[in-house]
């Protein structure tokens, strides 16, 4: 169990900080995040939305209990990283969209040492039901 708790942590932790990292400037909505979104041809308004979302993602990450809001959180962050994903490769950038790979990475181990330490404490069941 500890071995997986380790692993959950790290993996959700990367995850949230990459996520942040990428949220903030959403929010704030900095030059370079209005000039990558005017890159993408995405409307301005969407940027700030786009940047709460994934915070309030992150907190329901990363707080305990509400295993049905984990799942919808974890659902809309393989939304947000396919979109971008997508986006790149639209544009003709996907050699620029390695990271995006990565963060499919994390975010996957993140969700199968969730559900692991679920099923080692006995609570897997709460998370589909």
């Amino acid at each position: 169990m500890k071995k997986t708790t380790v692993l959950y942590w790290i993996f959700t932790g990367l995850l949230a900080v990459g996520i942040t990292m990428s949220a903030i400037p959403d929010v704030l909505s900095v030059a370079e995040a209005k000039a990558v979104f005017q890159h993408l041809g995405y409307p301005m308004y969407l940027l700030p939305f786009l940047g709460i979302a994934k915070l309030l993602a992150v907190i329901a990450i990363v707080t305990p209990g509400h295993p049905r809001l984990k799942e919808w959180a974890y659902a809309g962050l393989v939304y947000d990283i396919t979109g971008a994903f997508y986006s790149s490769i639209s544009i003709g950038e996907g050699a620029s969209a390695w990271p995006i790979i990565i963060f499919y990475g994390v975010l996957a181990g993140s969700y199968i040492y969730h559900h692991k330490k679920l099923k080692e404490s006995g609570r897997a069941h709460l998370s589909v039901a």
